[in-house]
């Protein structure tokens, strides 16, 4: 099974960055990206999602280091859900990307469109892994990889 997420988009805020007690350091922001489509009018229309984005410890402090409102990022992650009470006492659920990967690719601000820094997370999260040759033979007749990111 698979759980894996890949956004490319804008933060919408800047990142809140907390120590925990334990020592780890957490960092939630959120990404916007756009969909666009023209309507039965002919007129294009831009659909804008939401995603909130949880990093931990070294992805967190590179976060809270480097990452600024409008900033455009490369986030690569699983999806999880989580339950919790609010101060009424009804149960609510929230949808998260818990990254593994981010990278800054440029941005709104001109300040921080030529600069590019990554990190991933370490092993504990799962890791894409190469097929061996024997398997991928008769697959890719022995083309080249490419460099994209995913």
């Amino acid at each position: 099974m698979i759980n894996k997420v890949i956004l490319i988009g804008n933060i919408g805020q800047d990142p809140e960055v907390r120590h925990l007690e334990s020592g780890s350091t957490v960092a939630t922001f959120s990404v916007a990206t756009n969909e666009n489509y023209k309507d039965k009018s002919g007129e294009w229309q831009t659909i804008t999602e939401w995603h909130n984005i949880v990093a931990w410890r070294a992805l967190a402090e590179m976060v809270e280091r480097s990452y600024k409102k409008g900033m455009q990022v490369y986030v690569e992650g699983k999806l999880t859900t989580r339950k919790w009470q609010d101060k009424d006492g009804n149960d609510r659920r929230t949808t998260e990307v818990v990254a593994y990967s981010l990278r800054m690719l440029g941005g709104r601000d001109e300040r921080n469109s030529a600069s590019t820094s990554s990190v991933e997370a370490p092993s504990s999260f799962p890791t894409t892994t190469k097929p061996s040759a024997e398997n991928t033979d008769n697959f890719n007749d022995n083309k080249e990889e490419d460099d994209l990111p995913f």
